[in-house]
């Protein structure tokens, strides 16, 4: 058998077909659910910040507990000054003091007035040079319970910081699905439209038969011409819908819309086993947002102990070093060991008002909590009752396609047999492409609500779907 030969131009309009599907499919991104949660995660703005605050959270427990420990300062200070008081103290502070800095030049015992002489030298001394160099270490003793209440306040933010982040987590996981699943919706509407003009059109070319055969008049090919239209525009919307889910995703994802994305197997939502007061109870103690809340009254009860801590004596030890000169150098030395105890006895009722604002600050953050939890008892219940209601709406709408189907069957049939009329026939293909859209639409609304569901309690992770 002899091959033909393959003209040039022919071979490479072949090499292209090829090519092509491969090239198409190589640029695209194609993401599970799992990739796609992940590099929502990686830089969507919430998590970022909820980043930044458990960032600042450990900040200020490192701040608290460095509060604990001696502090120590080196300073250098340059001084010139003809202050008598001052000047006299700085010679006495470079070990550099002489008696004619009394004025002992002008002490004359024969003057009995000579104890009302003013030295000069004493009064108005010549200006002074003075470099101090200082190492001071201060440690506090007692504070009275505000250093470990400043820890105990900022360990609380940094618990709440990190449940905050597990909060915005999971919130971002529920709209990666939600704008995932959106695009398997999209395309099953897409898909939905297409059988309806895959049906309009085998009606149009059956019809236009019939017509062509005197069995039915032309005015049922020209409404089954406009529904055809009619259909094709529904497909078209349908069409756009999916490309606007998949535009959607890329901004959660944080994709340029230019960048190709696809997704892969859509989602399969589990129920929730078991009974709902367990769930709400669960959800009581595992709940972020709830958990969040309560560190933050726990940051407030510490903030209280911080304010009471003005009404108690504070205490503290203190060591320096110090060198003094007329000129940069380190020749005159001394120390001072100290301590001391202040207590404030009367402040005008300002501490007083600190406690009270703290107290209030902590009144405020327990009312939000019990807001909370009886709010987040009733989302339980809420998308518990919705998915329930969802799972039976799917099970109907199954049962609703399946009737319709056969009902525009036997339409069909007796349209084709000349017992019913046209209308009767686009009427059940058109309640058979609402009953399978319903079903697309109530599959999707099942996964939200299992899913919000899960989101109230707080376990809402790729892996626990």
């Amino acid at each position: 058998m002899r091959l033909k030969k393959i003209k040039p131009a022919h071979l490479k309009t072949l090499v292209l077909l090829i090519l092509l599907p491969t090239a198409g499919a190589a640029t695209a991104d194609t993401l599970d659910f799992t990739q796609a949660v992940q590099r929502a995660l990686s830089q969507n703005p919430d998590i970022l910040i909820a980043g930044t605050q458990i960032g600042q959270a450990e900040a200020a427990v490192r701040q608290s507990e460095g509060a604990r420990l001696p502090k120590l300062a080196v300073s250098v200070n340059v001084t010139r000054t003809d202050d008598a008081l001052n000047a006299f103290g700085l010679k006495l502070s470079q070990r550099s003091a002489t008696f004619n800095d009394f004025g002992a030049g002008e002490f004359n015992p024969a003057n009995p007035n000579v104890l009302n002489i003013a030295p000069r030298d004493l009064n108005h001394p010549d200006p002074v040079n003075n470099f101090n160099t200082r190492l001071e270490a201060q440690l506090p003793l007692y504070t009275g319970g505000m250093i470990e209440g400043y820890n105990e306040q900022a360990r609380a933010y940094l618990r709440a910081a990190r449940q905050g982040d597990t909060l915005a987590r999971q919130k971002v996981i529920f709209d990666v699905l939600r704008a995932y699943e959106g695009v398997h919706t999209a395309r099953a509407y897409a898909d939905v439209a297409r059988q309806a003009r895959h049906a309009t059109e085998s009606y149009v070319k059956t019809i236009d038969n019939l017509v062509k055969g005197g069995v039915v008049v032309k005015s049922d090919l020209l409404s089954a011409r406009v529904h055809l239209e009619d259909v094709k525009v529904q497909q078209t919307q349908a069409d756009n819908a999916v490309q606007q889910a998949l535009d959607q995703l890329h901004l959660l994802l944080g994709m340029p819309l230019s960048e190709p994305l696809d997704v892969a197997a859509d989602v399969e939502v589990h129920p929730l086993e078991g009974k709902l007061a367990d769930y709400q109870a669960e959800a009581l103690k595992s709940n972020p947002g709830l958990a969040a809340l309560r560190n933050q009254l726990d940051a407030a009860q510490a903030a209280i102990k911080v304010a009471r801590a003005g009404k108690y004596p504070q205490a503290g030890l203190l060591a320096r070093f110090d060198t003094n000169d007329n000129s940069v150098g380190f020749d005159a030395h001394s120390y001072t060991l100290g301590g001391q105890v202040s207590w404030q006895l009367f402040d005008g009722g300002v501490v007083s008002g600190a406690i009270q604002r703290a107290q209030a600050g902590r009144d405020e953050i327990a009312a939000r909590l019990n807001q909370a939890e009886n709010g987040i008892a009733y989302q339980v219940a809420d998308a518990w009752r919705r998915a329930d209601e969802a799972q039976r709406r799917v099970m109907a709408r199954e049962l609703a396609v399946s009737q319709a189907g056969e009902a525009q069957r036997l339409v069909d049939k007796r349209y084709a047999s000349g017992v019913t009329t046209i209308t009767e026939l686009l009427g059940a293909q058109a309640q058979l492409d609402k009953a399978r859209a319903d079903l697309v639409a109530a599959r999707y609304d099942l996964k939200v609500q299992r899913a919000n569901a899960r989101l109230a309690i707080g376990r809402l992770q790729p892996d626990q779907l």
